[in-house]
């Protein structure tokens, strides 16, 4: 009988969060925005590891394009952190390139979370697929982890390009 019990309790907690996990999974959330301070960096200097910069540090909240390696779209930027053995990475990859190219003035960067582990620490990536929504600034606006909705990440764009 106590066997069922736990069974039944078990059940029970992987249904809650398998559910809660079905509700958040890929949800477009707001990021809260700092003060506008760009993060300092001289891609002029050998000496600069752009790999480790700290945005907490700077008091930034901006990804300049030495940062991220590729540049910034002229209106917004979808930035994807991924990994070679996840597979909603590769339906992510499809549908942030769609919407790219859908949206003029939009780029998708696509970064390997495994190469980059310092620039996952600083922005707290704890998952992949993880996407952030940047506006022409390259200030995170949207965040995303999980596989998102391409209604969500249109609707996030016409949010960052409206404002």
């Amino acid at each position: 009988m106590r066997g069922l019990a736990l069974m039944l309790i078990v059940l029970g907690a992987a249904t809650a969060f398998g559910l809660w996990r079905q509700r958040t999974d890929g949800r477009m959330k707001s990021v809260p925005v700092s003060p506008d301070v760009p993060i300092p960096v001289a891609d002029d200097d050998p000496e600069v590891d752009v790999t480790n910069v700290s945005l907490a540090e700077h008091g930034g909240d901006h990804l300049t394009s030495e940062v991220l390696g590729a540049d910034l779209g002229a209106e917004a930027t979808l930035v994807q952190f991924s990994t070679a053995f996840c597979q909603p990475c590769r339906a992510t990859r499809r549908i942030l390139d769609e919407v790219a190219g859908m949206v003029p003035g939009t780029v998708h960067i696509e970064i390997d979370a495994e190469a980059h582990l310092d620039l996952v620490r600083t922005l707290d990536v704890r998952r992949t697929p993880t996407v952030l929504v940047l506006d022409a600034r390259g200030r995170i606006v949207k965040r995303a982890v999980g596989l998102p909705r391409k209604a969500d990440v249109i609707a996030a764009l016409g949010q960052v390009i409206q404002s």
